[in-house]
């Protein structure tokens, strides 16, 4: 084919095909042949599958347990993150322990026990405003009267109210070895126990609201007639719970075995750089 170019000329022109632009480097990537600042993950020669090396400073400040906390205990609620299980017991429940035993973790009860008390303070609240509100409006001799009344009958509906809530935070269900506790009342403490070894039976139950919320009912039957732990509800992470119990009932050497296993060493020894010989 014949084409004219824009000055009429109708010479045939031999096209040669355009090569690609190469790709440009980062502005901060090294000149080619010079070392890289970056760092660089191995693999060890003839280990199948296994784990690049990891620099020290990569792994700097990072807590290993962070990923098994957020895949544990978020219900059908994204985002929820379990509590964590203290090393150490509490003040309120190292008391009620003895030096023989191992101490697995303790639970108080999940937030939503105190709704009920919740609803009434934010309603005595409520009614207390309205109330005052018509009263001020009230022309009587009784109106500073019953205003005092109002006001007074707010006040202790919320020192109740405050008082459920400390009774909450001093509860503990506590995790043994050897038993199951739970630790009621804030003047006059309630101190349950139950031997792991006389546990028949347990299971957990769990409402809608419980599987969004992630709560549960415990109900533990033994061999006794008198069982002070039947019904143990409003546990957080209940299938967290029921597992570790399981595995403290069943399989005890396994826990131990894991308690006392060394954290392992996750930062492989740097192998000696070989120097060529200088010639």
């Amino acid at each position: 084919m014949t084409d004219s170019g824009a000055g009429g000329s109708g010479d045939n022109k031999d096209t040669e095909p355009l090569e690609p632009p190469s790709p440009r480097a980062p502005a901060d990537s090294p000149a080619p042949g010079a070392a890289s600042p970056t760092r660089e993950f191995s693999f060890q020669s003839g280990a199948v599958g296994s784990a690049p090396a990891t620099a020290a400073s990569d792994i700097d400040g990072v807590r290993f347990d962070d990923g098994l906390t957020d895949g544990l205990g978020g219900g059908l609620l994204g985002g929820m993150r379990a509590p964590t299980v203290p090393d150490v017991p509490s003040p309120i429940s190292a008391r009620y322990l003895f030096p023989t035993e191992k101490y697995r973790g303790e639970w108080r009860r999940h937030w939503v026990h105190l709704m009920p008390w919740y609803v009434i303070g934010t309603l005595a609240t409520f009614i207390m405003g309205l109330a005052s509100g018509m009263l001020t409006k009230w022309e009587s001799e009784s109106r500073d009267t019953a205003l005092t009344v109002t006001v007074v009958a707010w006040l202790l509906i919320l020192g109740f109210v405050g008082w459920k809530i400390l009774d909450w935070y001093m509860d503990r269900f506590i995790l043994t070895n050897k038993r199951i506790m739970l630790i009621q009342g804030v003047i006059t403490r309630s101190v349950a126990m139950m031997p792991l070894g006389r546990v028949t039976d347990m299971k957990y139950a769990q409402t809608p609201m419980g599987r969004m919320l992630n709560y549960g009912e415990f109900i533990i039957e033994s061999a006794g007639q008198d069982q002070a732990l039947r019904n143990v509800p409003h546990l957080p992470n209940p299938n967290e719970l029921y597992l570790q119990m399981c595995e403290e009932m069943y399989e005890p050497e396994a826990v131990d075995e894991r308690e006392a296993e060394p954290e392992e060493d996750l930062i492989p020894e740097e192998e000696p750089v070989k120097k060529d010989a200088e010639a």
